[in-house]
């Protein structure tokens, strides 16, 4: 079952390699009744304030994870709006338990040159959400 945020509360973790936390996960859910594809949208990811550079950031969908530069050379990739999409975050240590306040922000641009995305330009807007890591 979905969060009514796209920021799914149950999907926020560490991730451990060799019993080391590496970095965390996101879950996050589209909110388009289209859905989208990834080649369309630029990404940024920002916790307690701390924005994480695009080399940090994969993203997992459908099974296969991609770059943020692979995913914008990707086009026929479609996200669909009851797709999780599981947004990885490369930090040594991870984070700490505790509330963290997460913002994902994703904008899609499209071929009018008045309209392009933003990459990895951070702004309050799409998705704040307090979450919680436990573990």
């Amino acid at each position: 079952m979905f969060d009514d945020n796209p920021v799914q509360q149950l999907g926020f973790k560490n991730t451990y390699r060799d019993g080391k936390a590496v970095g965390f996960q996101i879950l996050h859910r589209n909110g388009n009744y289209r859905g989208l594809y990834l080649s369309q949208m630029s990404w940024s990811v920002m916790v307690d304030g701390e924005l994480f550079p695009p080399e940090a950031i994969t993203l997992t969908l459908k099974g296969k994870t991609y770059t943020l530069a692979q995913a914008e050379q990707t086009p026929t990739v479609h996200w669909g709006k009851y797709d999780l999409m599981q947004i990885n975050v490369a930090k040594p240590g991870g984070l700490s338990l505790g509330v963290h306040k997460v913002t994902v922000n994703w904008e899609t641009g499209d071929a009018d040159e008045n309209n392009p995305r933003r990459a990895n330009e951070h702004y309050e807007g799409n998705d704040v959400v307090d979450c919680v890591i436990v573990h």
